[in-house]
């Protein structure tokens, strides 16, 4: 990516609905040029998608937490189902399959506390590849708006 790509994916980050006009604008290049560039991202696969960013609370989604999860036995098969069964849970916002102590760190959002232990009693305490598990409660989450390349 040169410094062209770098700012058009800055500025998409900031706003992905503005029009390629305002885009091209902003980072002070003709729209014909712009669109190419913008093909050009998604081909190479630098842009992936355009996502709306929703409110959790509006979605009675009150409390979220991450669940630190130890998985036994260690097996290419055990991981890929586990990691299937998360994907089927609405609960799930996301998670990260990890190396070291813990094996996944799943991260949810559920309405209240009440409804976090019952998805750890109903949903995970059942599972028999589980060996162990933690919660902790998220208070806050930030998370930088605009993912600038680093230098290699």
């Amino acid at each position: 990516m040169d410094e062209l790509d770098a700012a058009i994916v800055a500025e998409l980050q900031r706003d992905a609905r503005q029009t390629n006009r305002d885009l091209a604008a902003a980072v002070g290049i003709a729209p014909s040029t712009c669109l190419e560039r913008v093909r050009g991202l998604r081909e190479r696969g630098v842009i992936t998608g355009f996502h709306a960013e929703v409110s959790l609370p509006a979605l009675n989604r009150h409390v979220q937490a991450l669940l630190h999860v130890q998985i036994r036995p260690l097996s290419r098969p055990v991981i890929d189902a586990f990691k299937a069964h998360l994907g089927t849970l609405p609960e799930v916002l996301s998670f990260f399959v990890l190396a070291g102590g813990d094996d996944f760190l799943v991260h949810v959002a559920v309405p209240g506390v009440e409804a976090l232990h019952a998805f750890l009693m109903d949903k995970f305490s059942q599972r028999k590849e589980i060996v162990g598990f933690r919660s902790s409660i998220i208070y806050q989450h930030a998370r930088a708006n605009v993912i600038e390349p680093l230098d290699l």
